[in-house]
């Protein structure tokens, strides 16, 4: 895979400084503009506050880019009538082909981030198996079973079917690490009862599974979900409600695939009065932060 790499991100590749992947469709597909702009650079504040390099991946003009620019952020950013196209595995030779942009989505993310050699990635959450249509299942899940990445999230979205996620998870040999919690977290709650495979409660401890996973040349990648913090927490209840209702009203209207995630978002936020999305900017804030110091581990580790 032919890349364009910062400089920055080069250099720390090359000394072995801790590098943390980032996605670009919360900039062109996950909140509004300008706050996907914002987000996106508190995103790589809270990196590099947490030891690390960030690294923005997207595809500019059919380049594949690690470590866009914020001049490309904000370009990213404020294109108006959604014409980014988001990359997936499926989706890269068309818009390298063509020479278009490109917002990498969790799965593309990884992808790239493996070819750069970078092992760690932070987002929000994962897709995973759509409530109600259990054949509509994310490639991002099928990407944790073939790509060696460690993925920071707060769990899958909660608009999804968490239980199904997690079997298709298990079915995909990934690893499902609580991050301080015992079961996994659900976006917009800390905690969903739904049971993972380990609890840590350290950056070390994170990173030494990682380093385990690599070091077994599995083949494929694990998930370390860390909640939500605990003052942006939405209650169960409120957030079930809202996300219930907006998937209903997806259904009604006939809203299919790709669309439906991010039409159930932008409903649940209106729903819920913004109080979801400061939950999601806040816990994306967070899993950047969380993943540097993992990845600082890491690579000590690693030397």
């Amino acid at each position: 895979m032919q890349l364009q790499i910062s400089e920055e991100v080069r250099a720390a590749l090359d000394d072995s400084r801790p590098v943390v992947a980032l996605e670009s469709t919360v900039i062109t597909h996950g909140l509004p503009y300008p706050q996907n702009v914002e987000t996106a650079l508190a995103m790589e504040s809270a990196v590099r506050e947490g030891g690390a390099i960030p690294a923005t991946i997207a595809v500019l003009q059919g380049q594949i880019t690690v470590g866009i620019t914020h001049d490309d952020i904000e370009r990213l950013g404020s294109i108006k009538d959604n014409s980014v196209r988001k990359c997936s595995r499926r989706d890269f030779p068309i818009a390298v082909g063509l020479k278009q942009d490109g917002a990498t989505t969790v799965a593309g993310t990884m992808i790239v981030a493996y070819a750069a050699g970078i092992k760690v990635f932070a987002t929000g959450g994962i897709g995973g198996v759509h409530r109600g249509h259990p054949f509509d299942v994310s490639a991002d899940l099928i990407e944790l079973g073939r790509t060696p990445v460690a993925v920071v999230c707060s769990g899958a979205k909660s608009i999804l079917d968490l239980p199904l996620t997690l079997e298709t998870l298990e079915t995909q040999g990934v690893p499902v690490i609580g991050y301080g919690v015992d079961s996994l977290p659900a976006f917009y709650t800390r905690e969903s009862g739904l049971p993972i495979d380990q609890r840590v409660d350290t950056p070390q401890q994170a990173a030494r599974i990682i380093q385990a996973l690599f070091a077994l040349n599995l083949g494929h990648g694990a998930l370390i979900t860390v909640p939500v913090p605990v003052e942006y927490e939405l209650d169960g209840q409120v957030a079930e409600q809202a996300i219930q209702q907006a998937v209903r009203e997806a259904d009604e209207q006939g809203i299919t695939g790709k669309h439906v995630t991010p039409f159930v978002l932008s409903r649940v936020s209106a729903l819920t009065g913004d109080r979801s999305k400061r939950a999601n900017t806040a816990l994306l804030v967070n899993n950047g932060k969380t993943a540097a110091m993992i990845a600082g581990e890491l690579s000590k580790i690693a030397l």
